[in-house]
């Protein structure tokens, strides 16, 4: 077993502990390996170990990933995910894809990522990303624009609206975590009320995993720990 595989199966099993302790189903929540900066081969180890959606933060480097997977494996069903902050002049290339955008946080960018969606392919599914902590250097959308914004995107004819995401600021206390989680599934739980088909809650990293999951998270995010540390010093934009 290799080092990438052997992390699959521990991450795997912290989900499964935690979900338990919360009386939730591990199936339910889904595990993104963040794959940012790693080579080709480590992602052919995650999926030999049947690790299937991959998280990518860099379009350019992204698209190069999902192009070479789907010449060589075409046969295997891998979900990628963009999910880092997104240049306009680079939505055509999220748009052509991608499965999945993460970080929708004006309406502009939702827009033309519809605008520029293939007619042959299925809708990109969307999450709007909550700045939750209020921080002025993070993306993201104050809770108080939510429900405007969402009203908006549900209506674009090549998007699928499926739920939140959020990346709160760095915190080790696990009831502060906590707290912050509760935050999110709250408007999760309330958007879900007009919006049926939502059924994404994307919070939850390596360090806050655990209360993410009690929260309600659907799917966290983890990186460092499935494929070590990143270097970042050869990467494309």
């Amino acid at each position: 077993m290799t080092t990438i595989q052997q992390n699959l199966q521990d991450i795997r099993q912290q989900i499964a502990t935690a979900a338990a302790h919360c009386a939730r189903a591990p199936e339910d929540i889904t595990l993104l390996a963040v794959s940012k900066t790693k080579p080709v081969s480590a992602i052919e180890e995650a999926i030999a170990a049947g690790q299937r959606a991959f998280g990518e933060n860099y379009v350019q480097e992204g698209v190069e990933k999902i192009h070479y997977f789907r010449e060589r494996h075409a046969e295997i069903p891998l979900s990628w995910h963009f999910i880092g902050p997104l240049q306009s002049n680079k939505s055509r290339l999220v748009a052509e894809n991608f499965d999945w955008f993460h970080t929708v946080d004006r309406l502009r960018i939702a827009q033309r990522l519809s605008e520029q969606r293939p007619v042959n392919l299925p809708p990109l599914n969307v999450l709007l990303q909550i700045n939750i902590s209020n921080e002025p250097s993070k993306s993201g959308i104050r809770v108080d624009e939510l429900a405007e914004l969402a009203a908006s995107v549900a209506t674009l004819p090549n998007l699928r609206l499926r739920g939140l995401m959020a990346i709160p600021a760095p915190e080790t206390d696990y009831e502060q975590q906590l707290a912050v989680f509760k935050q999110m599934a709250l408007l999760f739980q309330t958007l879900s009320v007009n919006y049926p088909q939502i059924d994404t809650l994307s919070m939850g990293m390596t360090d806050d995993m655990r209360a993410a999951i009690t929260a309600g998270s659907t799917l966290v995010r983890i990186g460092t720990a499935i494929f070590g540390a990143r270097d970042y010093s050869a990467r494309s934009a």
